[in-house]
């Protein structure tokens, strides 16, 4: 038998040398944030090599357009940070993430 994990999504991705790791989050039952929401808890950590990773990113970009595709995504476009200004959003930032500058 294969154990199977469920994870609401990835809470933060690391890179360290050759090595990324991966944090698996799920929506925790018990613990909210101030909007009453529930907090993302960190169930578990995939490790991998960056070649690896790179790899894996590709496979999931390809998976991705095809759910696109069968039309079981619709994508969102992200505004750039001209169209946050004219429509008064001047905090809108093309990288969010505290992991790239």
């Amino acid at each position: 038998m294969h154990q199977e994990l469920y994870a609401d999504g990835i809470g933060e991705v690391t890179v360290s040398g050759t090595i990324v790791r991966i944090d698996l989050v799920s929506l925790s039952p018990t613990e909210r944030d101030q909007s009453n929401s529930p907090k993302p808890a960190f169930r578990q950590r995939v490790i991998m090599p960056v070649e690896s990773f790179a790899n894996s990113v590709e496979l999931m970009q390809k998976v991705l357009q095809g759910l696109i595709e069968a039309g079981a995504i619709k994508r969102t476009p992200v505004p750039t940070a001209q169209e946050g200004e004219k429509h008064g959003r001047g905090d809108v930032r093309l990288n969010g993430s505290p992991n790239f500058s």
